[in-house]
């Protein structure tokens, strides 16, 4: 019995699991908006929250703590862009939007953006 779990396995080992979320983490931060399966999209978005809340706090342990999930770029964009504009907000960075299935092979598709994106902004769709 699974009860009481909360690992998405998303049917990967550990390390691949751990890369996917890197990567996508990296994306969503840096693009503020993608595209990816529903499964995907509930394991991406606390992981997000989680690294957000991290970055609300600038001293040097949390930047190194976010360096082990984030690519560098993307650590810069959090410190500068993103953990400000929810300095004020205690939770709920991220919002996912189902938008139905995918036509090759009907997997469902979902959108997780971070709430409050500056306007004009593209989703990079993943796999």
């Amino acid at each position: 019995m699974r009860h009481l779990k909360k690992i998405k396995k998303l049917d990967r080992n550990a390390a691949a699991r751990k890369s996917l979320l890197k990567s996508m983490s990296g994306s969503l931060i840096l693009a503020e908006k993608i595209i990816t399966t529903k499964a995907k999209a509930r394991a991406l978005a606390p992981h997000v929250e989680r690294l957000i809340s991290k970055a609300k706090v600038k001293n040097l342990a949390s930047e190194r703590y976010l360096l082990r999930f984030l690519p560098k770029p993307a650590v810069k964009k959090i410190f500068s862009e993103i953990a400000p504009r929810y300095a004020s907000r205690i939770g709920g960075y991220t919002r996912i939007i189902k938008i139905g299935r995918r036509h090759h092979d009907k997997a469902e598709m979902a959108v997780v953006e971070l709430i409050n994106p500056p306007q004009g902004v593209q989703a990079n769709i993943t796999k």
